[in-house]
């Protein structure tokens, strides 16, 4: 087998190694588990071994200042929407989910869309995307958003030159009037590279529990998309919502420097939270507890 072969199939293994990490970002900190332990200490140190133990250092202590971030949206009333575009495969998915991990989904919820209805179609274009903005204390995440039409709709064909123009005349001003509005707006582009998407492809094909996210239309478009990225972010970078770029061929880095950037963004500081005590349960000398009927019971097979 050539080379470069063997260097592909390192490349998959390796993809496949951080999905698996997923999960085990989890059970790191809900179950008391030990770092070092769950990161094989059995086995040598070395430099991956290493660089995943920095990486799951860092991802709670970052986790640990989105908490302080979200106590200090609610108590100032802060207003905040963060839009997460990029190509298929990028990693918009894998940051959103380590932002919102440890968060209250009352407080910080993720607004994906489903391609617009005949009835949306109708709409003026953004009508759809207000009724996800938030309220006073509230933090949304768009995984995709208004930007659809400057970069899928346009290169798949699903909007006419005149709808595209209209696009780059509304949304700055679109975008200053929310910032008015008291709406603070961060913009983050996932940008991956030519090899290091068809590598997240290949890694998909061979995981069935990735397999839904491919797309093979964006491998063959992928100069069209380029070309609408370049548009996009000319025409749309603006001093009241810029444009942030996030280079994403590392995951795990991209994950921890977008969310250190835009922790940056944000003049939080943490709220004090006032000690709480529980209470001794209240116990009735009538309350009798009834029997859960064995037949609701599912069965233990684990």
């Amino acid at each position: 087998m050539p080379a470069t072969d063997d260097a592909l199939i390192q490349r998959i293994r390796r993809e496949l190694l951080d999905h698996s990490d997923e999960e085990l970002e989890l059970e790191l900190t809900e179950d008391g588990h030990d770092l070092n332990a769950l990161l094989d200490e059995h086995i040598e140190e070395s430099p991956e071994k290493t660089e995943r133990r920095v990486y799951f250092s860092e991802l709670f202590r970052l986790q640990g200042e989105l908490v302080k971030l979200q106590s200090w949206v609610v108590k100032t009333g802060a207003k905040v929407v963060i839009l997460f575009e990029g190509r298929d495969a990028a990693g918009k998915g894998g940051v959103i989910k380590r932002i919102t991990q440890r968060l209250n989904p009352r407080v910080c919820r993720v607004a994906a869309l489903p391609a617009p209805n005949d009835r949306e179609r109708t709409q003026w274009y953004f009508q759809r995307y207000v009724s996800h903005l938030p309220a006073a204390g509230e933090i949304v995440l768009f995984d995709r958003s208004w930007y659809n039409r400057a970069g899928v709709e346009q290169v798949m064909g699903f909007c006419n030159e005149a709808q595209y123009e209209e696009f780059f005349r509304t949304v700055p001003e679109f975008e200053r009037m929310l910032a008015r509005s008291g709406i603070q707006l961060i913009k983050y582009w996932f940008s991956i590279s030519d090899q290091e998407q068809h590598l997240r492809f290949l890694s998909r094909i061979h995981d069935p529990l990735k397999q839904w996210k491919l797309s093979p239309m964006a491998r063959r478009r992928w100069e069209a998309y380029t070309k609408a990225k370049e548009i996009m972010l000319e025409r749309t970078h603006i001093p009241e919502a810029p444009w942030w770029v996030v280079q994403a061929d590392n995951k795990k880095k991209a994950r921890l420097n977008c969310i250190h950037h835009l922790l940056k963004q944000m003049p939080y500081e943490e709220v004090e939270v006032p000690m709480i005590e529980l209470p001794e349960r209240v116990r009735q000398e009538d309350y009798l507890r009834s029997p859960t009927p064995p037949d609701i019971v599912i069965p233990q097979v684990y």
